[in-house]
C-alpha cells in the first residue's frame, strides 16, 4: 500500500511581536485578564505589505530544507487558510510559482478555518495514496490580524499571524502502526453552529472581508466535547489508547480548552506541544506551527506517534494520527 510519509516540517512567524502589554495601549484589556482566560502572552502580526502567501512561502522553504527535497519535486500544493491574499486566485498557486514547484501540477486552497490544516492534510493524503501526486506541500497560513476588530477585546486578543508547512511523500508501506506516515485522518463539520464563530462580512454578503465574531462560551463548550470525541475516534479507529501516543499536537486556541481536552483523555500537559503562550491562535497555521516548533526543539522525534486535532468555525473539526 501507499502511505504519505512526513519528510520535513517548517514554520514561520512575522517579525512584529505584539505582547499583551502592547494591546493594553490600544484597547481596554490587561495582561492578567488575557493570560487568565486564554494562556496567551504574545502573538505576531504580519507587516504592512506582507501577505498570507509570503508567510506560507517562508514556512514551505523551511519545510523543504528540513525534508532535503527540492521545490522542483513538489507536484501538489494545498494551503489551509481563511485569510487569502485575494478572493482569488488561491494562495497555493502563488506558493507553487514562487517556490518553483512542478508547473501544471495541482495547487488549491482549503477553507475550514482553524481546521484548515487537517482538512488539507486529509486531501493531500488521499491524493498521494491514489497516485495523483508524489510529493506534496501541505500548509496552514493566516494573517488574522487583518480581520480583527480591536474594539472587541473578546476576540482581538486571541489571534495572531503565522504559517506552518509539512512535506509529504508517497511511499510504499506495509501499513502497520509502526510504519511511518499519515495513519488516519478524521474530519467533521456541523453547519447548524455556523453563527457562533464567523465574520460579519464576506464577498457575497457585504463585499468586504468583515471582522471575527465569536460566542466564546458556546465555542468553548463545543470545542471541549468535539475535540475529545474526535481524538477518541482516531485512537479507536487504530486500536489504540491515549497512552500509546507520544505527543498530542492540538490546535492552539485556548489553554483551558487544551487542558480540558487532554485531561479527559487521561493524559497530562507534559505530553502536549503547547505554543499558545507565544503564538496565540493562528487558526489553520497553529497545528503545523506547533509541530514544527516541537520538532525544532528536539521534543518531537522521528519514529514517534503524534495525535493532531483542531476545531474551527463552521463548525469544523478533525483529528489525525501520524507516525513521524
Amino acid at each position: 500500500m501507499i502511505r504519505s510519509v512526513v519528510l520535513g516540517c517548517g514554520g514561520y512567524l512575522p517579525e512584529k511581536k505584539v505582547t499583551n502589554k502592547d494591546l493594553e495601549q490600544i484597547m481596554e484589556t490587561s495582561d492578567d485578564w488575557i493570560v487568565e482566560r486564554t494562556g496567551i502572552r504574545q502573538r505576531y502580526f504580519a507587516a504592512e505589505g506582507q501577505y498570507t502567501s509570503d508567510l506560507a512561502i517562508e514556512a514551505s522553504r523551511q519545510a523543504l530544507a528540513n525534508a532535503g527535497l527540492d521545490a522542483s519535486e513538489i507536484d501538489l500544493v494545498i494551503v489551509g487558510t481563511t485569510t487569502p491574499d485575494r478572493t482569488f486566485p488561491a494562495v497555493a498557486t502563488r506558493v507553487q510559482a514562487a517556490l518553483g514547484a512542478v508547473p501544471g501540477s495541482p495547487a488549491f486552497d482549503v477553507q475550514a478555518v482553524c481546521s484548515g490544516f487537517l482538512y488539507a492534510l486529509g486531501a493531500a493524503d488521499s491524493m498521494l495514496r491514489n497516485g495523483m501526486a508524489k510529493n506534496a506541500l501541505v500548509i496552514g497560513a493566516e494573517t488574522l490580524s487583518r480581520i480583527l476588530d480591536f474594539e472587541d477585546r473578546t476576540t482581538a486578543v486571541l489571534f495572531g499571524d503565522g504559517a506552518g508547512a509539512v512535506v509529504l511523500q508517497a511511499r510504499e508501506s506495509r501499513g502497520g502502526l509502526e510504519d511511518p506516515g499519515v495513519i488516519s485522518v478524521h474530519l467533521h463539520a456541523d453547519g447548524r453552529y455556523n453563527d457562533i464563530l464567523n465574520t460579519d462580512g464576506g464577498v457575497s454578503m457585504t463585499r468586504t472581508a468583515g471582522s471575527v465574531r465569536m460566542l466564546g462560551k458556546e465555542v468553548f463548550r463545543h470545542a471541549v466535547v468535539n475535540l475529545h470525541d474526535v481524538l477518541l475516534e482516531t485512537l479507536k479507529a487504530n486500536g489504540l489508547t491515549a497512552q500509546d501516543v507520544d505527543w498530542v499536537v492540538p490546535h492552539q486556541a485556548n489553554l483551558r480548552i487544551i487542558e480540558g481536552t487532554v485531561k479527559r483523555l487521561g493524559l497530562d500537559m507534559s505530553q502536549v506541544i503547547c505554543t499558545i503562550d507565544r503564538h496565540a491562535n493562528t487558526s489553520a497555521a497553529s497545528v503545523p506551527l506547533a509541530l514544527a516548533d516541537g520538532m525544532a526543539s528536539g521534543l518531537v522525534k522521528p519514529g514517534q506517534l503524534v495525535l493532531l486535532e483542531a476545531m474551527g468555525g463552521g463548525l469544523t473539526w478533525g483529528g489525525a494520527l501520524v507516525r513521524l
